[in-house]
């Protein structure tokens, strides 16, 4: 971590926000949600969030997610961190299905702002108080107002840091480079400050950010893992090379509602992780004729890495 102090939690610098695979009739495919997870953190992946919102949470019931937390575990082991999405818009239904989930196996914890109810400051701080407060999990704060609706303000994180010493560290998809700085300006020692914009990944790193949670590293991976290299070598040339080849990928990754994108890219590459559950859309035409040429050179990773792991 770069903030001074041992860290509060040792889940990595590259986690991938991991799709949920359904089947023809949009059953949970757990035998293709552990397929999917041993590939990623075969590509590079230190942790994986399983149930989250990339994950299509709010399609979700609660037995779904647990069997999904149970299944990436018994597929990983202890080769990779299990990140449980638990976050919703109800507190006490949040905090039953984090302790519902930590008994599941979860490494740690990534809980979003709540939506649509549009909590204020006060509120958030009493909700993830309250998270805090039900399991000794490190917890990752998710702040989203794109999808949210409300932006938790730097001092209210802040708060929440310096009270809870479980509270791990913070997902921060704001978009708003000013307010990433004002959060790793003050982050007490140890807190954890993973970028949730791909597309900010490298001026991120160049702030301070320990790391990133990712979409694109579903695809990517390699290459994150190189750009993380780069720039903790200095060679800020390197890095920005892998960045701006990346740069387009990740714009049609998020050119319509995600996980729509990464689904469809992740099907092309032979993985049966099915549509998006109703009510996201189907993958526009257009857009999927501008992200096929972008999928070559993973197709052969892939193949290798599926060839491999057949029975």
């Amino acid at each position: 971590m770069n903030a001074a102090g041992a860290p509060r939690s040792r889940l990595g610098a590259l986690m991938t926000a991991m799709v949920t695979p359904f089947d023809a009739d949009e059953r949970l495919d757990v035998a293709e949600a552990q397929r999917l997870a041993a590939y990623l953190v075969a590509e590079g992946n230190e942790a994986l969030v399983v149930s989250g919102t990339t994950g299509e949470s709010p399609a979700l019931n609660d037995a779904e997610k647990i069997t999904l937390i149970e299944a990436t575990k018994a597929a990983l082991g202890n080769r990779a961190a299990v990140v449980a999405g638990t976050g919703g818009n109800n507190t006490r239904h949040s905090v039953e299905l984090t302790k519902r989930a930590a008994d599941a196996g979860a490494d740690a914890i990534l809980a979003v702002v709540p939506y649509y109810n549009k909590p204020t400051q006060d509120g958030m701080l009493r909700h993830f108080g309250a998270l805090a407060e039900a399991t000794p999990l490190p917890l990752i704060i998710y702040n989203i107002p794109g999808r949210t609706a409300v932006n938790m303000q730097p001092a209210t994180l802040l708060d929440l840091a310096r009270r809870y010493p479980t509270i791990a560290g913070v997902k921060e998809s704001s978009g708003d480079l000013a307010q990433f700085a004002a959060i790793l300006r003050a982050r007490p020692p140890g807190f954890g400050f993973w970028c949730g914009d791909d597309h900010l990944f490298l001026p991120a790193l160049a702030l301070g950010a320990d790391g990133l949670i990712s979409v694109a590293a579903h695809l990517c991976a390699r290459e994150y893992r190189a750009l993380l290299e780069a720039h903790r070598l200095g060679d800020n040339a390197s890095a920005a090379r892998i960045h701006l080849d990346l740069a387009e990928l990740v714009a049609i990754l998020f050119a319509t509602t995600s996980p729509i994108p990464v689904k469809w890219a992740m099907r092309e590459l032979g993985f049966a992780v099915g549509a998006c559950r109703s009510p996201l859309g189907a993958m526009p035409a257009d857009l999927a004729e501008r992200l096929r040429p972008h999928l070559e050179p993973y197709r052969d990773r892939s193949r290798a890495r599926l060839a491999a792991s057949a029975p």
